[in-house]
């Protein structure tokens, strides 16, 4: 026993706590992810030369463009271009960055199945927090209704029986 510790104290001396009942009002597995963890960005360069080359949904916003494209999983994946020449200070890139992420946390449950990549132009750095925060919800929202139903995919579906 090192010569600092109390001799009244054990070495490893921890209560632990009997465990409760869960009082979650809904099923834990159900709740969707909120975080940003690598399985939802884009990393790969052919990751970003998808959504690139066959963008299936575009949303043109003030000093930035938002294209899409469908992909097979079950939760969205974002790409940020926030390049040199758009936005010269590294701080305001940065700043950038955090609050489309924090932005796209907050709508990823409407943008389930989508690839986002995230395309900054000049005059971007010039809006503050709130605005961007505002501007890249609407944004994403205009995304998330640009995506087909699953009437609109099965030719025949929508137009009913026919006689």
């Amino acid at each position: 026993m090192p010569a600092w510790l109390p001799r009244t104290v054990a070495p490893s001396c921890r209560v632990v706590a009997p465990k409760a009942a869960s009082v979650w009002p809904f099923d834990p597995a159900q709740v969707v992810n909120r975080g940003f963890g690598r399985d939802k960005r884009l990393l790969t360069p052919r990751q970003f030369k998808t959504v690139f080359d066959s963008p299936t949904a575009r949303a043109p916003g003030r000093n930035v463009l938002l294209l899409a494209h469908e992909n097979q999983l079950e939760h969205p994946r974002l790409g940020l271009v926030i390049g040199k020449k758009s936005v010269k200070l590294a701080v305001e890139r940065n700043r950038l960055k955090r609050v489309i992420r924090e932005s796209f946390r907050h709508s990823q449950d409407a943008l389930a199945g989508w690839d986002i990549v995230v395309v900054a132009r000049k005059g971007l750095a010039d809006l503050d927090n709130p605005e961007l925060f505002q501007q890249f919800g609407k944004l994403f929202k205009r995304i998330a209704r640009s995506k087909p139903t699953q009437a609109q995919t099965e030719p025949g579906v929508a137009d009913g029986p026919r006689t």
